[in-house]
């Protein structure tokens, strides 16, 4: 029998199916009198006949714009919760002022099964790389080790030298954050000779290539990954096998064309739309801007809920750097910064197994100067460090979007 979270993860999948929109049914019955968002997106649709897939793919998709739009108009939320704000665990605030619910439920964001299937098990310190300040993923990964009965030591805005130092001392199993951030923590370890040698198994979100995992393979550390939003919570992980993700529970997911409402043929790729079935936040049909594919075949682990290639950020939506979001707000705000430049992208690469940020602008005149100041302005605003390439006005076309996701998939 394989080392599983619980019974759920082996369900057959036809039960697994039939339960979900049974659940769905029942949680939007209850919601739809108390979320005026959940009303306009469902006018019309008579929930009591939402049995299949065929009847979800009539509702229409919600993407991070709309609520977006609706929190400016009904803050703090948007009209989306069924549960007042008053009531809630926490208000997360995140990029562009966007606010997260999380409700008072044990487990709330869905993810000791992804910590779980990354080998953390009760009474094993877990290290918090993720930060609590800005976004929802500290908080995420904090939730599901609480729910193991693991304690937690959220080191995000230490230096490094204390990262080392706390963790030599305390000698915690479990790592949480970017694959860069556990890269770098481990190399500053090895290059001042302080022992992080507990730390035997981590959890990662965004990308992690075959050669940086190999790497820590060989330092002695297992590592895992997972797909996590603010919106959703703990999305999808990998479980058994680096070869794909397995969808989490309580979720279903669709795929259908990027930024469109088309689902995608069998076996093709197409932008993850998620409907989330949480009582607190009933978010149906969520378009993540995350491109992804359905794998043919279940996991060797024994977990039996759908499998996924990993999802890439779509740049027309916004891309996932370092644990941070990159987002068209982040543009036009360097652009009402510096109005003497022209067009601007941000690109993220993968250069020697790390994300690099280059910020792209049309501008002539005198580069030194501008850099400087250009550069500034993108950390401030992102909260990222990156590079400025200065390009020719008239050169950038205007025919693809402000972000530009150049890392390969995997």
């Amino acid at each position: 029998m394989p080392d599983l979270f619980d019974r759920l993860e082996t369900r057959v999948p036809q039960t697994r199916e039939s339960i979900l929109f049974r659940d769905l049914r029942h949680i939007l019955t209850v919601a739809k009198s108390r979320v005026p968002a959940l009303r306009a997106q469902l006018k019309g649709f008579d929930v009591a006949m939402l049995a299949t897939r065929a009847d979800l793919a009539r509702i229409p998709i919600v993407r991070r714009r709309d609520l977006e739009a609706l929190q400016v108009d009904a803050p703090p939320f948007g009209g989306t919760c069924a549960t007042r704000p008053g009531a809630m665990k926490q208000i997360i605030v995140g990029d562009g002022l966007m606010a997260a619910p999380e409700g008072q439920a044990k487990d709330w964001w869905g993810a000791a099964r992804a910590l779980y299937a990354a080998g953390l098990r009760k009474g094993s310190v877990v290290v918090n790389a993720f930060s609590y300040d800005w976004g929802a993923q500290g908080h995420i990964v904090a939730s599901g080790a609480y729910a193991l009965g693991c304690p937690v030591m959220p080191l995000a805005g230490a230096p490094m030298s204390v990262k080392v130092r706390a963790i030599a001392r305390i000698k915690p199993r479990f790592f949480s954050g970017t694959a860069e951030h556990l890269k770098s923590l481990l190399d500053y370890a090895g290059e001042h000779e302080v022992d992080v040698s507990s730390i035997k198994h981590a959890l990662v979100m965004g990308p992690l290539g075959a050669g940086l995992r190999n790497e820590f393979h060989l330092r002695g550390v297992a590592v895992t990954r997972a797909f996590a939003t603010a919106e959703l919570g703990l999305v999808a992980y990998e479980s058994g096998t680096p070869d794909g993700f397995t969808l989490n529970e309580g979720l279903i997911l669709e795929l259908v064309v990027p930024g469109g409402a088309a689902l995608v043929e069998p076996g093709e790729a197409g932008e993850m739309v998620v409907t989330r079935l949480n009582a607190d936040y009933p978010l149906l049909r969520f378009g993540t801007g995350a491109i992804s594919a359905i794998l043919p075949h279940p996991s060797a682990c024994g977990r039996t809920n759908t499998r996924i290639r990993a999802p890439v950020e779509h740049a027309a939506e916004g891309a996932e750097f370092c644990g941070m979001r990159l987002h068209s707000e982040h543009i036009v705000e360097i652009a009402r910064r510096h109005p003497n430049l022209g067009r601007l992208r941000l690109v993220v690469r993968r250069a020697k197994e790390q994300d690099v940020l280059i910020l792209r602008a049309e501008h002539r005149g005198d580069e030194a100067s501008m850099s400087e100041s250009l550069t500034e302005t993108l950390h401030k605003i992102t909260q990222i460090r990156g590079t400025i390439e200065f390009v020719t006005p008239g050169s950038l076309p205007d025919d693809e979007g402000v972000i530009v996701d150049e890392r390969p998939l995997n």
